[in-house]
Order: structure tokens, then sequence, then C-alpha cells
């Protein structure tokens, strides 16, 4: 059995797509989300308002993503992972909408940094520093 800490960060995404593609043939504007932990996505999923009213009244839910339309959003988001550096631990929100057709992405990396973990590893260091100086 495969674990998901063996799979590339790209294909995990890729799976993310396959898991909430019904949701995205329903919506034709959102925000998906990925939680990554140590190069592993976690938690994810869509934030997005389906209902929007006026004077009253519900309007009537849009067309949703078509398969070219979400093929195009997922090579677009596999994409932005190029321009991820270094980090393990961190979001990535992937902003979309329909117009005149054509899905627009704009992709928001969010690096995770925990200090604790930091000073342990700071520690760690100054004292294989000082041994090395005696």
């Amino acid at each position: 059995m495969i674990k998901l800490e063996q799979l590339s960060l790209a294909r995990q995404l890729d799976l993310v797509f396959k898991e909430l593609e019904e949701e995205l043939s329903g919506l034709n504007s959102g925000t998906v989300f990925v939680q990554i932990r140590n190069n592993v996505i976690g938690k994810f999923g869509i934030r997005h308002n389906p209902l929007a009213g006026r004077n009253g009244m519900i309007a009537p839910a849009e067309d949703g993503l078509t398969k070219v339309q979400q093929t195009s959003f997922r090579s677009m988001a596999l994409e932005s992972l190029k321009h991820k550096r270094r980090w393990t631990h961190g979001e990535i929100s992937y902003e979309f909408a329909v117009r005149q057709g054509t899905i627009l992405v704009d992709a928001v990396l969010e690096s995770n940094y925990n200090m604790a973990n930091m000073m342990i590893r700071y520690t760690r260091s100054a004292v294989s520093d000082a041994a090395s100086e005696s």
C-alpha cells in the first residue's frame, strides 16, 4: 500500500482536484485551499458563497466549471507548485472565477514556520559548535 508521504506534492494536488470534481462542477467561483505539513496535504476544500440574494430573492445557481475549465484549473494549480521554495509547512489558496467562459486563477502560497522547532535546531547547532571549539 502506498503512503501519502510517498507521493509527490504534485500527485497529491492532482488527487485533491479529482476529489473536488463534483463540487467544482457546481461552482463558478470560490477558493480551493490545501494545507501542507511536511510536504503532505492534510486538510483541503473549497471556500465559496453558493447563494447570492438581491431584493429578497435568491438568484438561481449558475453553471459550474466544465471539464475543460477544471482541467485548465488543475494545470494552473500544478504549475504554481514550481514557485514553492524550500518550505514544507503552509497553505496554498487558489482563488478562481469564470469570466466570459474563461477560468481565471490566482494562487497564494503561504509558508508557515514554527519558532520552537527553529530554537531546537539552533540550540543543537550552538552545542555542536561549542563542542568543536573545545
